[in-house]
């Protein structure tokens, strides 16, 4: 296994460079993971006959992995983080492409575990990656192009999808196999092509807590909670409420994944220039509009076309939630960020273990307060995201923070 300090990483091929890797599992990651969300409410409706109630307790279980992904804490003690991530996300294809075999109600639940151990441990890894592998300067602008790259490697699985499906009368077990094997050969591939990079900043192998962090942990634990409901129940009215075909939901995805194509550099490079801060507060305001606007649909019979035009623009405002990111980058001690990248995944899923059964339950009385709430949700990130500094760095964590913080040179471990 080669080891290779990042700090040399310019002297390799632009191909074999850290950000070629992080592009490359970019790419890989949504080939299975959006493949499985595009299919899902169609495939458990259909196969599974899932109502409202089942699809809150299948995304209660895919959420536990997340709730335990301060897991990877313990596994990297053993484990590279770079390998461990590469690992998580051949799982992730794996456990995709075995989907369609498993049918009944059990069978959904077990393959979903699995999947899920896959995507939340491959995600904590690969976020706190990213901020150790990118420079803070770099960090906004590159990250709104990785998400443009998984939203491009998204919209070619999908075309594929809206093409083939009704003029093949394609099987779910063939878009299963294809995605995610794809993810696997991807993964196997970066693990025999890339070096092993090595970080000039240790990170801490034990869970790290400290009170100066606060605001993020509380901004995470409030976008996990607001997270889940628009993925189980937006995507599950489209089917239950509008009758949307996979080969339907699936176009209305493509309209997201080119918007986010086209936009996406360009949020990474505003959150750059304007600040965590705006840019956090506008996707929580968008978002309590196109929440109170979803539940306006049951309330006062909107019809189709104004559910899908809100689907889109809710996927615009959560692209702009990678200000979260960078604004944890600015804040913390270089030796913090893995711990605290599983330690935050944890957080936010904590709302997302109960959540969705709860509020699947909610569903079967009023679809319409399932939204409300989120709403309410939303509007509590937007009063903690105005507790942001306008230039948050360590020491000036929040609006609250004595004095003005000078800057830390990277090197620095005091917390």
């Amino acid at each position: 296994m080669q080891i290779f300090p990042i700090d040399q990483s310019h002297t390799l091929p632009a191909w074999r460079r850290p950000k070629a890797l992080l592009i490359a599992m970019a790419i890989a990651m949504p080939l299975a993971f959006s493949v499985w969300s595009a299919l899902l409410n169609n495939f458990v409706i259909e196969v599974g006959q899932f109502d409202g109630s089942d699809i809150g307790w299948l995304h209660t279980v895919r959420e536990i992995p997340g709730f335990l992904a301060i897991g990877v804490i313990a596994l990297i003690m053993f484990i590279r983080e770079q390998v461990l991530g590469i690992v998580a996300l051949a799982l992730l294809g794996a456990a995709t492409a075995v989907t369609a075999w498993f049918p009944s109600m059990g069978g959904i639940l077990t393959i979903t575990m699995l999947s899920s151990i896959g995507f939340h441990y491959y995600e904590t890894v690969n976020q706190s990656l990213q901020l150790q592998w990118l420079s803070k300067q770099e960090a906004p602008k590159v990250l709104g192009q990785l998400l443009a790259v998984g939203s491009a490697a998204t919209l070619v699985a999908y075309v594929a999808i809206v093409m083939v499906w009704r003029s093949y009368d394609i099987s779910y077990n063939a878009v299963y196999l294809v995605a995610g094997g794809a993810t696997v050969l991807i993964a196997i591939a970066c693990f025999l092509l890339y070096p092993q990079f090595e970080t000039p900043n240790p990170q801490i192998k034990k869970m790290v807590l400290r009170r100066r962090y606060w605001l993020y942990y509380a901004l995470q634990f409030m976008a996990g909670a607001r997270r889940q409901i628009f993925v189980v129940f937006a995507g599950f009215m489209m089917v239950e409420r509008f009758g949307f075909d996979v080969h339907e939901i699936t176009l209305l995805y493509l309209v997201n994944l080119v918007i986010n194509i086209v936009a996406a550099p360009y949020i990474g490079r505003a959150v750059g220039a304007f600040g965590e801060r705006l840019a956090l507060s506008i996707e929580y305001i968008g978002l309590i509009t196109v929440f109170s606007l979803y539940g306006g649909l049951y309330f006062f019979g909107w019809g189709v076309l104004v559910a899908a035009v809100l689907y889109v623009v809710d996927h615009i405002f959560f692209a702009m939630a990678l200000a979260l990111k960078t604004y944890f980058q600015k804040i913390a001690d270089p030796q913090d960020i893995a711990p605290t990248a599983a330690v935050a995944f944890t957080i936010n899923h904590i709302a997302a273990v109960f959540l969705p059964a709860l509020l699947g339950y909610l569903w079967l009385v009023s679809p319409a307060a399932v939204f409300v709430t989120a709403a309410g949700m939303a509007g509590i990130s937007l009063i903690l995201s105005l507790m942001i500094p306008r230039h948050p760095v360590k020491g000036q964590e929040t609006i609250f923070s004595k004095g003005i913080a000078a800057v830390v040179k990277p090197q620095s471990t005091q917390s």
